[in-house]
């Protein structure tokens, strides 16, 4: 069998409801979020493509300066009103490739090795049908008013608690063909690749813009 072709996928919206022109305005030295993305995928060797799906004129500019793919995302799978399941197989159904490497521009500090390690870890295993990026969740969690992670009459430390996984979303990757029928980044028996708090990092918020900032200045250069 010959090589898959494998596509990162660096999902980009126009609108940003929380963050405004989040993936657009300045990051680090000039440089905005998916101008870094693009930056550090094309590092990767074992990635074939790179495409910048969107429905943002900037973004497909950005895409074009920097000699990377792009696909006009129509509106409705840009909206508020597309829900993820939707947006996922549209990406699915939109991109031509064997397996897909869905990459938000939100975070921004995933490393170089983690691509590679998840990449390789994910075409050698012979039962896994997506590999994601998850951290542990070590915190003390409620629903209902009822405590999900632990016996309220024995709490234990908090280094203690079940290792709940949380996904990251940083890095996804599956067959085409699995993301179409699942309508999903996640498969049915995912692989699961535990991150730092650094790279589980995803700027959500205003704050979130403004501590993944401060970070990225003071990493090692």
């Amino acid at each position: 069998m010959g090589k898959k072709k494998i596509t990162a996928v660096i999902p980009i919206r126009k609108g940003s409801q929380r963050v405004p022109n989040k993936n657009f305005k300045e990051f680090f030295r000039g440089k905005n979020l998916l101008e870094l993305k693009i930056e550090s995928l094309k590092q990767v060797p074992l990635i074939d493509e790179i495409i910048v799906n969107t429905d943002s004129k900037i973004a497909i500019d950005i895409a074009k300066s920097n000699n990377v793919s792009w696909f006009r995302r129509e509106n409705y799978f840009a909206s508020n009103e597309c829900i993820n399941t939707e947006h996922w197989h549209n990406i699915a159904l939109t991109t031509q490739t064997d397996l897909i490497m869905h990459v938000p521009c939100t975070a921004p500090f995933i490393k170089n090795k983690t691509y590679y390690n998840l990449i390789n870890n994910f075409i050698s295993s012979p039962i896994h049908d997506s590999a994601n990026t998850v951290s542990l969740v070590k915190e003390y969690l409620w629903l209902d008013n009822k405590p999900l992670n632990y016996n309220i009459n024995q709490t234990q430390n908090s280094q203690d608690l079940p290792d709940v996984m949380k996904l990251t979303f940083g890095i996804s990757i599956l067959t085409r063909d699995t993301m179409l029928k699942r309508k999903n980044v996640v498969g049915s028996n995912p692989l699961f690749h535990v991150v730092s708090d650094e790279e589980s990092v995803d700027i959500d918020t205003p704050l979130d813009f403004k501590m993944a900032q401060h970070l990225y200045k003071n990493l090692p250069q």
